[in-house]
């Protein structure tokens, strides 16, 4: 979830909804245009964020799961919203800017959280989908910790771009299931990291 300059809140949910709450007035809306979401297991419509620079520019950030070939997986798309005057609105110029490679079976560890850092950066968490492997390897994003512009373009700065296209967008690897997501003061990311059996990590 995540508030709107006017207070009022949009919140995901799995199913694929995205609905607009005013908890002010105690109502309810629905936001229409939301990209087909794969809901299964752990999968569905996850993130939701505003661009930095949203009063002006009115896009916001969603992640989601997606059918593809060879199974599922994450991807992100920016969109604009359009609020109506009945508490609802859609989502118009639906972009997606990132997408999980490879798609993969399985309906786990599909990470997909979202935060900008003061210099607008995108970061994306990205899981390793319960196959451990891929985590290492810099042909796939699965396992990763994912830095773009805001437009999906990879930043200059990210530690392999010397590595292929896929690489280009990572900044870290080896992870495995990262759900939480916060800058601090200082302006360092932190990540809760899901862990087996109690091996829960915060980097």
């Amino acid at each position: 979830m995540t508030f709107l300059p006017d207070g009022r809140l949009l919140v995901t949910e799995m199913a694929g909804n995205l609905r607009l709450h005013d908890l002010k007035a105690g109502e309810t809306g629905d936001i229409e245009g939301v990209p087909d979401v794969v809901h299964a297991g752990q999968g569905g419509l996850g993130d939701v964020l505003l661009h930095p620079q949203f009063q002006d520019n009115q896009q916001i950030y969603i992640s989601y799961v997606e059918q593809g070939d060879g199974g599922t997986g994450a991807a992100v798309a920016r969109a604009r919203l359009v609020l109506d005057e009945n508490g609802g609105g859609e989502l118009e110029d639906v972009t997606v800017i990132w997408r999980q490679t490879p798609k993969v079976s399985g309906d786990g560890h599909f990470g997909h959280r979202l935060a900008f850092d003061d210099e607008g950066m995108l970061w994306i968490s990205s899981g390793e989908r319960q196959k451990f492997d891929p985590a290492q390897d810099m042909g796939a994003n699965l396992g990763k910790m994912i830095r773009l512009n805001a437009d999906g373009s990879v930043p200059e700065g990210n530690p392999f771009t010397d590595q292929g296209e896929v690489a280009s967008q990572v900044w870290s690897l080896g992870h495995r299931n990262i759900l939480g997501m916060a800058f601090d003061a200082n302006g360092r990311l932190w990540v809760a990291e899901m862990g087996p059996e109690g091996g829960d990590e915060l980097n």
